[in-house]
């Protein structure tokens, strides 16, 4: 059955610039300059690569979503041009350590804020406990009344973007000197790094995540063969411009040393500085509303992905977890599996931040960098379309998936850099969950033809 055509050019690129801005701006933007030495404007060509990764990345995918037959987005891709085993691979990754590591790690930042707003005790301990009690309010928010979610993501959406474009319009006409650090803050002075700035790639694909779920309304997007390429184009150039003038804005009213020193804590100091004496708690509410959101947001979608799966026979106990509940129009199993994942990865992501085993970045980073590296199958394929006749056109068929791999290859080398040790060790073990989400297909598919012998 073909879908109805029925977005716009106007609503594509909102989307995409919806999906891609989230909260990762508010708490990466020091781990960006901290990576880059506080050299702001090296800081500001991290910032470009990212979106030209984005980019180019994103129209070669649209490729693939305008000839896809199936829903799903992603897994839906692997499942149609390389194979369902490959699908239930790119599924399980997904499922297992994707999805869940970022809610954990998102989560917990909303308790690195709400600690902050209410002037609380700011321990690892609280962080984890508050990150879990939000996380546990959104899931039975989203699985218990699906139409209240759904607003608070709507809401949460436009109040995210206000304090993004406020800091960056202060910062125009910005012209006090630097504060002062905080007593008992050890100042922390700009360097030069070399290639350490590399390792800025890692935070700042976590701040451009979620593009790749723009590309699953590409069939409902009027003439799409032209406007998806476009929409995949201005939209993250939107997300670029609206990322680099917040990033300006906070240098320039608290400077680079201040930020680098302080850490999260120097969007604080920007509310302090902007509004007085109740500016951090203006600020901080603004920004943990975005925040929880993001959380919000990923409940919202992650409940639903074991049910995705089940439904294509990935799943052990596939007909238990693809079973609806009429009432709440959700699997139980489905959204209990995702909570449980994430709860399983809120506890390891207290443990690795307890013994600062990542270096001062966090669990779903690598996920993230894992994800840029499966995208290349994806990317190969569009170019064996384009061999085989299927794409026309050079741009798209050649030079868009050359620099999307390039670009996914720069944000490995990137995460290597931010984690030496520990990085290949996590990106090893995301290859496994994939190998074992392709080797349960794979006997299946054996049994099933054993069964029909």
């Amino acid at each position: 059955m073909k879908e109805r055509e029925h977005y716009g050019l106007g609503t594509a690129i909102s989307m995409i610039v919806g999906i891609c801005i989230g909260s990762g701006i508010f708490f990466k933007a020091d781990d960006i300059l901290a990576a880059t030495g506080g050299d702001v404007w090296l800081g500001v060509t991290v910032f470009v690569i990212g979106a030209l990764c984005i980019i180019f990345g994103s129209i070669t995918l649209s490729q693939l979503a305008s000839r896809s037959t199936k829903t799903g987005g992603a897994v839906s891709y692997f499942e149609e041009f390389v194979s369902s085993k490959a699908g239930s691979a790119f599924g399980w990754f997904q499922m297992f350590v994707y999805f869940p590591t970022i809610a954990a790690v998102v989560s917990w930042v909303s308790g690195i804020y709400t600690l902050s707003l209410l002037g609380l005790p700011n321990t690892l301990e609280y962080q984890i406990g508050l990150g879990f009690l939000y996380s546990t309010f959104f899931f039975l928010l989203n699985y218990f009344s699906l139409k209240s979610g759904g607003r608070f993501q709507n809401v949460t959406t436009f109040i995210k973007m206000i304090p993004l474009i406020g800091i960056g319009l202060f910062g125009l006409f910005w012209t006090t000197a630097a504060p002062a650090l905080p007593v008992d803050t050890v100042l922390v002075e700009t360097s030069s790094v070399g290639w350490g700035w590399l390792a800025a790639l890692a935070p700042l694909a976590f701040s451009f995540d979620g593009w790749i779920v723009s590309t699953t309304i590409t069939p409902e997007v009027k003439n799409h063969r032209i406007n998806m390429p476009i929409a995949l184009t201005i939209g993250p150039l939107i997300v670029l411009a609206v990322y680099l003038f917040f990033f300006l804005g906070m240098v320039t009213v608290v400077g680079p040393e201040y930020i680098l020193s302080t850490g999260d804590g120097a969007i604080s100091q920007v509310g302090t500085s902007l509004f007085g004496e109740n500016g951090q708690s203006i600020i901080l509410s603004f920004v943990l509303i975005a925040v929880l959101g993001v959380v919000n947001g990923l409940s919202l979608g992650y409940i639903r992905l074991p049910h995705s799966l089940a439904t294509k026979n990935m799943l052990p106990f596939s007909e238990k977890i693809a079973a609806i509940d009429p009432k709440r129009e959700l699997s139980p199993y489905s959204a209990g599996i995702a909570y449980a994942a994430v709860v399983f990865w809120l506890t390891i992501h207290y443990f690795t931040q307890k013994v600062d085993l990542l270096a001062g970045g966090d669990i779903s980073e690598i996920a993230i960098v894992f994800s840029y590296v499966t995208y290349i199958l994806l990317y190969l394929k569009v170019m064996k379309l384009k061999k085989d006749g299927a794409i026309t056109s050079r741009f798209l068929g050649i030079v868009a998936p050359i620099l999307g791999i390039t670009g996914s290859l720069v944000i490995l080398l990137g995460g290597l850099f931010a984690n030496p040790v520990y990085s290949p060790i996590f990106l090893v073990f995301s290859g496994f969950v994939c190998l074992a989400g392709y080797l349960y297909y794979r006997g299946k598919e054996n049994r099933m033809k054993v069964g029909q012998a």
